[in-house]
């Protein structure tokens, strides 16, 4: 290699560095280094940055090993990328790529929702009148298949292809890869819609009620349960990159929320007819909304401000992001798939492909492929799409060709490695900071807070009840109340001593009261 090379590659190993670099607000300085007296406490700090700027250069030269690249559609002369249909698709690639292009017709059950694993390479499908089937679908094997014969909304796969969740009439429940039910979920009450946090092991769900719900999967207990206020929903979509829910409703809001908060962290206005649809990218900067007035807005999440906006000509049902920022918006009959929409606004679309006589249900991108799976009125279809699928994929990460000893071991990885709720925020960099206020500070603070809470708390006024062991008057003077002086409570005690007094003198009699004349003392005989 010549030096001419070699300083090429070194100064585009730099321009990479930037992406694997800690922010600079998390960062030390060598002027704040030199400030700090305590030498160990420098040293070890110097050795963390050094470590950490090493690995940042390690990961950007480990990028030469990605030799894969994504490949688009490109078309010559006065063609367009949309007019190629996937009929001419699977007559131009080869045998593998054919095979991934396919419709599975199930009038009876539609309209069908389907979801893929994490690692692309099972799906399931759940129709709304009660079928369910989950599908190796690379080697177009069914794994199980069941009908419940009531009302699926949803269906959902959990951490990995062993275990998927189903929105049915009234609760959800959680089934095997062999079909057979584990789990009934009674707290999950009429929902529409499901999402799964893989790394915090989080099932989430939003229903007709307005209520979203967290559940453990890994503990079985519910870890939050947070009233939006805003009445029924029916779209949902997670941020991969803090894992903040976001919320379409009917009122034309978009609400972020993290079950550490009862409240929404954000709220956005981003229509005027109910949200019917809500995507986020993997890189958690950009969201895709669609509602009932027709409109389709992508917003930049970190700003909360409309980037572009497009018109569709029937209110989008669906809307997808791939791993490499292709947005599929499904609308009616038709699909429609944007590239670069999030940064430029686009003149015509990169691709189309028209359901003949469906109406669109549910769209999904199979990560780690070049494919979009639909669900339809009239079963499933499945169409390539070049360019949308990650062509490098980390096999620690998600792995599409795994054996059992690997599933089983990065279940238990992801278990160890599982991350707490409470970690949830919509800064995800940030983990929390020392309070260095001294401890008088702390305590004259907590005083004060506490004698606030003290005169907010309203006095206690008994009421005036029949007499007897359970009156508000003996009631009052059982109430404990430490370190409390009350003169009231000292004024009825004092009397209720001099009224015992009297009454025990009433009944043993009182030495002053023998020089007294009785009533009838008149007529004894005196002289006996």
């Amino acid at each position: 290699m010549t030096e001419e090379e070699a300083s090429i590659i070194d100064k585009n190993i730099a321009k990479k560095v930037s992406k694997y670099v800690r922010p600079a607000e998390r960062k030390i300085s060598s002027r704040q280094l030199k400030k700090i007296k305590n030498k160990k406490l420098k040293g070890t700090l110097d050795r963390i940055e050094k470590v950490s700027n090493e690995a940042a250069i390690k990961a950007a030269r480990s990028e030469i090993l990605l030799t894969e690249e994504p490949g688009y559609l490109e078309a010559e002369g006065i063609e367009k990328t949309f007019n190629i249909t996937q009929k001419q698709l699977s007559e131009n690639v080869d045998e593998d790529s054919t095979k991934k292009i396919f419709d599975l017709k199930l009038p009876t059950f539609g309209p069908y929702s389907l979801d893929y694993t994490r690692n692309g390479r099972h799906l399931v499908i759940g129709g709304r009148k009660g079928h369910v089937m989950s599908i190796d679908w690379m080697e177009n094997k069914i794994k199980s298949e069941i009908h419940l014969k009531e009302t699926v909304r949803d269906v959902k796969w959990l951490h990995n292809e062993l275990f998927y969740a189903v929105a049915q009439k009234k609760y959800v429940f959680i089934y095997d890869h062999n079909g057979l039910e584990v789990h009934r979920l009674k707290k999950h009450i009429e929902v529409n819609k499901l999402d799964f946090l893989p790394y915090h092991f989080l099932l989430v769900s939003v229903g007709s009620a307005g209520w979203l719900k967290y559940q453990d999967t890994s503990t079985g207990k519910l870890v939050a349960e947070l009233r939006t206020k805003l009445g029924g929903c029916d779209a949902i979509a997670q941020n991969p990159w803090n894992a903040i829910m976001h919320l379409g409703h009917y009122n034309g809001t978009v609400t972020l929320w993290s079950p550490n908060m009862s409240t929404p962290l954000v709220k956005m206005l981003t229509h005027k007819g109910p949200v019917k649809a809500v995507a986020v990218d993997h890189t958690g900067k950009y969201m895709a909304t669609s509602g009932l007035d027709g409109q389709l807005k992508l917003w930049d999440i970190r700003t909360y401000k409309p980037l572009q906006q497009y018109y569709t000509r029937t209110p989008a049902s669906s809307l997808s992001i791939s791993q490499l920022g292709l947005l599929g918006v499904g609308w009616g009959p038709h699909v429609t798939i944007w590239k670069d929409a999030f940064l430029t606004k686009q003149q015509s679309p990169y691709m189309n492909h028209l359901q003949v006589g469906s109406q669109i249900q549910d769209i999904h991108f199979c990560p780690f492929d070049d494919v979009l799976g639909l669900g339809h009125s009239y079963g499933i279809s499945s169409i390539i799409i070049p360019g949308s699928g990650e062509p490098n994929l980390d096999s620690l990460e998600a792995n599409p060709y795994q054996s059992k000893k690997q599933r089983q071991e990065a279940e238990v990885h992801s278990l160890l490695d599982k991350i707490q709720p409470e970690m949830i925020s919509l800064d995800s960099t940030f983990i929390g900071k020392v309070d260095g206020a001294s401890k008088d500070l702390l305590d004259m603070e907590r005083n004060e807070e506490q004698k606030a809470q003290r005169a907010n708390e309203e006095k206690w006024v008994p009421k005036n009840k029949a007499r007897g062991k359970n009156s508000s008057l003996k009631r009052y003077l059982r109430k404990k109340q430490k370190n409390v002086i009350d003169e009231r409570k000292l004024k009825i005690q004092k009397r209720i001593k001099q009224e015992k007094e009297a009454r025990r003198k009433r009944i043993m009699g009182n030495e002053d009261d023998k020089d007294r004349p009785k009533a009838l003392e008149r007529f004894s005989n005196k002289e006996l």
